[in-house]
C-alpha cells in the first residue's frame, strides 16, 4: 500500500499546531474527520504518531521521525513547482563532468564563481569523454569540460562553449633550463607529454619542424601525475601553465623562456535543456565561444 501524501499533510498540520481542534480549524475539515485521517496513517506506519492529551498532541519518537520526513518531502515539491515556474531559488545541485586528465586547478578555476554560493551544491564526476557526453545527453550531467569540442557526427546536438584558451609552455626544474635555444634544450632534458590530444600533437609538429629527437621520460593521461613527476624533476612538462600553478608560484618550478605557438583550449559542453540549471550559464557566460555540435 503506497503513502497517502494527505495524510501526510493532515499529520504535518496537527504536528505544527499540537492541537487536533486548531488544525481541523486551519484544515477547514471537522475534528473527526480528522482524527480519523491521522488514525490511518498510523494504521499505515504501525505506530502511534502522537501522545494524547486533554490539551495537546506530542509527538511520539516515530511522530517526531514521520514529521522530519515529511518536511523533507513537501520541501522537494514546492522546489518542484519552483523549477518547473521559474520562480525558485536554486537548489538542486550542479553536476560537472569533468574529463579525468583534465588539470584540478583549471576544474577549480571555472567553478570559483560559484563556490562561496550558499545552496550551491556541487556533484563533480570524471570519465572519459565518451561516457561523460553520453551522460550529458540523458541529462545525468548539467556541464562537462573537456578539451575538445564533442564530435558532430555523433554528438550533433551538444553544444561547445570554448571558456579558455592557453599557451603551452615548458616548465621545469632551474638546473634543466640553461640552454640557450629551443632545440638545444628538447635536443637535451627529457620531457614529460601526455597521451593523444592538441598539446601532442602540437609538440610532435614542433619537434620535426626543429629536426629534433626528444628524450621522452614518460607519457601521462592525468595532468596531476604530470605535476608529481615534473616536481620530482623527473623530466620537463609540456602543459599550460595552469596545470603546475602552485609550483610555480612556490618557485619549485619554473617556465623556460621559449614560445611554442601551442594552445590548449577549453569547452564548457551543455545539452538544449527545457530547464537548465540556472548556474551552467553563470559559469559559461564570461567567455562564450559557443559551437554547436563542434567539429573536432
Amino acid at each position: 500500500m503506497r503513502l497517502n501524501y494527505r495524510h501526510l499533510h493532515y499529520f504535518q498540520a496537527v504536528a505544527r499546531e499540537g492541537n487536533l481542534t486548531h488544525a481541523a480549524a486551519r484544515l477547514n475539515l471537522s475534528q473527526s474527520a480528522l482524527s480519523t485521517q491521522i488514525r490511518q496513517l498510523e494504521d499505515r506506519f504501525g505506530h502511534a504518531l502522537f501522545e494524547r492529551t486533554s490539551r495537546a498532541m506530542i509527538l511520539t519518537e516515530a511522530g517526531r521521525i514521520a514529521l522530519d520526513h515529511a518536511e523533507r518531502i513537501f520541501d522537494v515539491g514546492e522546489d518542484l513547482v519552483a523549477t518547473m515556474t521559474g520562480t525558485g531559488r536554486v537548489k538542486a545541485p550542479l553536476r560537472v563532468g569533468a574529463l579525468s586528465t583534465l588539470s584540478r586547478n583549471f576544474q577549480l578555476q571555472f567553478l570559483r564563481p560559484i563556490l562561496s554560493e550558499t545552496g550551491a551544491d556541487l556533484v563533480l564526476s570524471s570519465g572519459n569523454s565518451q561516457g561523460l557526453l553520453r551522460a550529458l545527453e540523458d541529462l545525468a550531467l548539467d556541464v562537462v569540460l573537456l578539451t575538445d569540442p564533442p564530435p558532430r557526427d555523433t554528438f550533433p546536438d551538444l553544444v561547445a562553449h570554448r571558456i579558455d584558451e592557453q599557451p603551452v609552455a615548458i616548465h621545469g626544474t632551474a638546473r634543466r633550463l640553461g640552454h640557450g635555444t629551443l632545440a638545444g634544450l628538447l635536443a637535451t632534458e627529457p620531457v614529460i607529454l601526455p597521451t593523444e590530444s592538441s598539446i601532442r600533437t602540437g609538440f610532435d609538429s614542433l619537434v620535426a619542424r626543429l629536426g629534433v629527437t626528444p628524450r621522452i621520460a614518460a607519457v601521462v593521461d592525468d595532468m596531476a601525475m604530470v605535476r608529481l613527476l615534473a616536481r620530482d624533476d623527473v623530466g620537463l612538462a609540456i602543459t599550460p601553465a595552469v596545470v603546475l600553478a602552485d609550483e610555480l608560484a612556490q618557485g619549485l618550478l619554473v617556465s623556460a623562456p621559449f614560445e611554442l605557438d601551442i594552445v590548449e583550449s577549453f569547452y564548457a559542453v551543455t545539452a538544449p535543456r527545457t530547464f537548465p540549471h540556472p548556474l551552467v550559464a553563470r559559469l559559461i557566460a564570461p567567455a562564450d565561444g559557443a559551437e554547436n555540435g563542434s567539429a573536432g
